[in-house]
C-alpha cells in the first residue's frame, strides 16, 4: 500500500515519498525479521524435542547396559528376570528410581469384605506369578482387615520382600477423633514432616498422596524443599474412560515440574465399564451391596445410560483388536505414559486373569485407535500445554 504512493510529483511530495519508501522498507524488514524469528523459534522447539528424545534413548540404553552388566556379574541371563519371563512391563514411579509393574493389585472392597481369605490368596498368587510386584491397600479398607489379610498372605507365601512394593494409605483410621486424619498423634507429625520421619526410620521407602489436588501436592513439595525434607513421588487418582481431567491435564504438569507420577485406580469405573451393568444391576455385583447404593444410582441415572451406549459403541473396537471391553479399557489407561501403574480390583481369579491380559493389548493401542476411542467418548480434556515438546 505504501508503494502505491510513489507516483506523486513535486519536491515536497518527493521528500514525503522518499520518507514513505524508507518506512516501507523498515516495515518489510521488520516483517522479514518476524518471519525469520518464528522460523528459528520453530526450529529451536523441534531441536529441543529432538534433544529430549535423544536423552530418553540414551537413558534407556544406559539402563539396559547396566542391567546386562549386572546379569553378567551375577552369572544370570536376561531371560531370568521376572519382566522377561512374565512379559509384565515395569515403569518408574514418577521420577523416582522405584520400578513398579505397570499393573498392580488393589484390595479395596474385596479383601476382608467381598471375597474370602482363600480367594484373596488365589488373586495375589496369580498376580505375583504374572509379574505384578505392586500391591495396594489402606488402613480403612474393611476396617483394617485388608492390611492384615495382605500381610498374612505375604508371610505364608514367603515371597522375597525385596521383590515387592506394598503401598498403604492413612486418614480414616478409626472412630475416635485421634484415630483419623493426618494429625501428629495419628501419623507422628504433620504430613510432610511425618512422612520424612517415617522414611528416615525405615518404616517406608517413599511416600505419595491420594486424591489430593494439584495445588496441595505442589504445596507439600514446596514445604519439603524449604525445610530439607522428603517430597511425595506419586499421586493416586481415579482414571478411566469417563474420568480423565486430573490425570491427563493436571498431573502431567506436576510430573514435568516436580517429578510426581500417577498411580491410577478404578480403570473399569467400579465395574461400570465391565459391561455387566448393560441390562441392569446383577444381584452378585458390587452395585447390589447395601453400602454401594451410590454406585447403583449412578448406573441407572441418565448419565449412566449414556455411558452404557458409549460402551456398546466401543465394543466393535475391542472385537477388532481381539480383546474384551475390560481389557481395552485397562490398555487405554496404560497407553498414557504418564501413568506409572494401574491398580486392578478383582473379586475372582477369572476377572483378574482377564484384566491382566490387557498387557497383550497395549501394543495395539495405536494413535489411530486412541483417536477412534476419543471420538466415541467425546470427553477428551483440553490441555493448554504440550509437555512432549
Amino acid at each position: 500500500m505504501l508503494a502505491a504512493r510513489t507516483g506523486t510529483v513535486g519536491n515536497k511530495n518527493a521528500e514525503e515519498t522518499l520518507k514513505l519508501r524508507k518506512q516501507s522498507v523498515l516495515s518489510l524488514g521488520s516483517r522479514e525479521r518476524a518471519v525469520k524469528s518464528n522460523l528459528e523459534s520453530g526450529k529451536e522447539s523441534r531441536a529441543r524435542a529432538g534433544q529430549l528424545q535423544q536423552r530418553a534413548r540414551r537413558l534407556a540404553l544406559l539402563r539396559e547396559l547396566e542391567m546386562n552388566w549386572y546379569l553378567r556379574v551375577c552369572e544370570l541371563s536376561h531371560e531370568y528376570t521376572i519382566a522377561y519371563t512374565t512379559g509384565m512391563p515395569h515403569r518408574n514411579l514418577g521420577k523416582s528410581g522405584l520400578r513398579v509393574s505397570c499393573l498392580g493389585l488393589g484390595t479395596w472392597v474385596t479383601f476382608g469384605g467381598q471375597i474370602s481369605d482363600e480367594v484373596a490368596e488365589q488373586l495375589m498368587t496369580i498376580a505375583y506369578e504374572s509379574g505384578v510386584n505392586l500391591f495396594d491397600t489402606a488402613e480403612v479398607y474393611a476396617a483394617g482387615k485388608a492390611e492384615v489379610i495382605l500381610g498374612n498372605i505375604l508371610k505364608k507365601k514367603g515371597w522375597r520382600r525385596s521383590s515387592l512394593v506394598i503401598t498403604t494409605k492413612l486418614y480414616w483410621g478409626g472412630k475416635a477423633e485421634t484415630e483419623r486424619g493426618l494429625s501428629r498423634k495419628h501419623i507422628i507429625e504433620e504430613i510432610v514432616r511425618a512422612m520424612t520421619h517415617v522414611i528416615n526410620q525405615g518404616m517406608a521407602m517413599y511416600w505419595g498422596t491420594s486424591r489430593w489436588s494439584a495445588m496441595e501436592i505442589m504445596e507439600a513439595y514446596s514445604v519439603a524443599r524449604q525445610f530439607n525434607m522428603i517430597p511425595p513421588v506419586c499421586e493416586q487418582a481415579e482414571y478411566h474412560l469417563f474420568q480423565r481431567e486430573k490425570v491427563e491435564v493436571q498431573l502431567p504438569e506436576l510430573y514435568h515440574k516436580i517429578g510426581v507420577g500417577a498411580m491410577t485406580w478404578s480403570p473399569l469405573a467400579c465395574g461400570i465399564i465391565s459391561g455387566k451393568y448393560g441390562n441392569g444391576v446383577p444381584e452378585s455385583s458390587r452395585a447390589a451391596l447395601k453400602c454401594y447404593q451410590w454406585l447403583k444410582e449412578k448406573i441407572v441415572s441418565e448419565e449412566g445410560r449414556k455411558q452404557q451406549v458409549k460402551l456398546k459403541d466401543l465394543s466393535p473396537i475391542a472385537v477388532r483388536l481381539g480383546c474384551t471391553l475390560p481389557q481395552l479399557a485397562v490398555a487405554w489407561c496404560l497407553r498414557n505414559e504418564g501413568v506409572s501403574s494401574v491398580l486392578l480390583g478383582s473379586s475372582n481369579p477369572e476377572q483378574l486373569i482377564e484384566n491382566l491380559g490387557a498387557i497383550q493389548v497395549l501394543p495395539k493401542m495405536t494413535s489411530h485407535i486412541v483417536n477412534e476411542i476419543d471420538n466415541i467418548l467425546g470427553n477428551k480434556p483440553y490441555s493448554k500445554k504440550d509437555y512432549r515438546s
